[in-house]
């Protein structure tokens, strides 16, 4: 039960002021030289209804402003006391004016319910200061709960304790960046959790992630991004409720090849998975309902992901290999819209692959989104023996990012334009500066243009 305060001096300023003044704006010299036409406005402001002003009032960086505000009117005196939306951060203050701060501010909240509660850390917390805070949102019935940590800043980690997923039973999303979880004995229990993101954070063991999302019960929407030293090799999801997934390898993570990800969803819906360490990814079922995926990874066998998503609508591909992509049998019937990556080497091939297994196709892109690496081969244009039957009856428009106008770009472009017969509009974009390249790269488009008459083009 939330406490019922005596007297109106505990919503003053003053119970603010006498320890925090230094983090709250109410510098009313300041206030009494604003013009005329700002107290105009800010009168129009004021005479918007309360639902509308906490709106506004939400959209302010962080508590403290909010705070600030009571100080502009009798109009505002109390608004921010019903605020939904509340940013903590303890950015360029003392910790202990902070946790005060904090404390008292969720003493006097008058809100019936917190939408949000964000925490922005940079020092230290005391546990029990956590669990205090965990503990009050739960009180509020906190919907969403967001936690990020700069452990740049931090002279020690900061552990989330058990509380946080033992009683903050009312959320429905959960977003954390570079926390470290406590331990816990069973029970966990998320009832009405349906977004979770876990970006950067460290967990007890694997075995305590899978604990965790088998507590999820209506999950559907699950981020995570497994960091260096976060001691889980095998990153496991069994979640039957999953909607959307995206798993991302941080760039600072050791290589490993025991690295990777197991995965049983099979209601997803959209998939994104980007992995740059040369780990692993087990599906144990088909997922017959992924309509848009993004995969970006260098391992050397891939086939099980895009075996497993043959009902895409819009796939993003960036592959180190185009060898053992899928069964020769897999088809991708629905593909509308195709993004292939031209930074790997096996680019080419992999576009052969994929233009023969997408009959359907009417949109694609071509685009070089990575650097290329230090060492890279260039990649060798093979023209098919047969065309891809796309390209004959579906293939409606080509656009190409950060096209070069080498030789194997030149000859993959007059391919397309020769064979494209519904082939309405091609997008060229060149990343070079030099404006003569650039009208030599307009007079050999230009040649390939006019095998195919019906067709437009756009050149950047």
């Amino acid at each position: 039960m939330k406490p019922i305060l005596c007297g109106p001096k505990f919503y003053g300023s003053k119970f603010f002021s006498e320890e925090n003044s230094d983090y709250l704006l109410s510098d009313e010299e300041e206030l009494s030289e604003e013009s005329s036409e700002e107290m105009s406005l800010m009168y129009r402001i004021s005479e918007l209804p309360d639902t509308l002003l906490l709106r506004v009032l939400s959209l302010l960086p962080t508590a403290k402003d909010v705070v600030a505000t009571m100080v502009l009117s009798k109009r505002w005196e109390f608004l921010w006391l019903s605020v939904p939306r509340l940013v903590f951060d303890d950015q360029d203050i003392e910790y202990g004016k902070f946790s005060r701060f904090v404390d008292r501010y969720m003493i006097v909240n008058d809100a019936q319910e917190l939408e949000t509660l964000h925490f922005k850390l940079s020092r230290t917390c005391a546990a029990q200061d956590i669990i205090v805070w965990m503990r009050a949102a739960n009180n509020f019935a906190v919907r969403e709960m967001i936690i990020e940590i700069d452990s740049s800043s931090c002279p020690s980690p900061i552990i989330i304790p058990p509380v946080l997923y033992t009683e903050c039973t009312m959320l429905s999303t959960l977003k954390l960046n570079k926390a470290m979880l406590a331990n816990s004995s069973p029970p966990m229990f998320f009832p009405s959790l349906k977004t979770l993101s876990l970006l950067s954070v460290k967990y007890p063991n694997e075995e305590f992630v899978s604990s965790l999302l088998s507590y999820c019960h209506v999950l559907e929407s699950l981020e995570v991004e497994k960091c260096r030293d976060d001691n889980v090799t095998v990153f496991t999801v069994r979640v039957p409720s999953l909607k959307r997934l995206v798993l991302h390898t941080s760039e600072n993570r050791d290589r490993d090849d025991s690295d990777g990800f197991v995965i049983n969803a099979p209601c997803l819906e959209y998939f994104n998975i980007i992995d740059h360490k040369g780990g692993f990814c087990v599906i144990e079922n088909s997922m017959p309902n992924v309509v848009e995926a993004y995969v970006d990874v260098t391992h050397c066998h891939p086939r099980m992901i895009l075996s497993s998503i043959t009902s895409v609508k819009r796939l993003y591909l960036c592959l180190s290999t185009s060898k053992d992509l899928y069964p020769v049998d897999t088809f991708f019937p629905r593909l509308v819209h195709l993004t292939l990556c031209t930074c790997e080497t096996e680019w080419l091939n992999l576009l052969v692959s994929m233009l023969r297994a997408a009959p359907n196709l009417p949109a694609l892109k071509l685009e070089q989104y990575h650097g290329l690496p230090a060492r890279h081969l260039r990649a060798s244009w093979n023209e098919p023996s047969s065309v891809p039957l796309c390209l004959l009856s579906s293939l409606e428009t080509l656009e190409w990012v950060n096209y070069e106008g080498t030789e194997e770009e030149k000859e993959v472009v007059g391919f397309i334009l020769r064979n494209g017969g519904c082939l309405e509009k091609v997008t060229i974009s060149s990343k070079s500066n030099d404006c003569n390249e650039k009208l030599e790269m307009i007079k050999d488009l230009t040649w390939s243009i006019r095998r195919s008459p019906t067709c437009q083009l756009a050149f950047d």
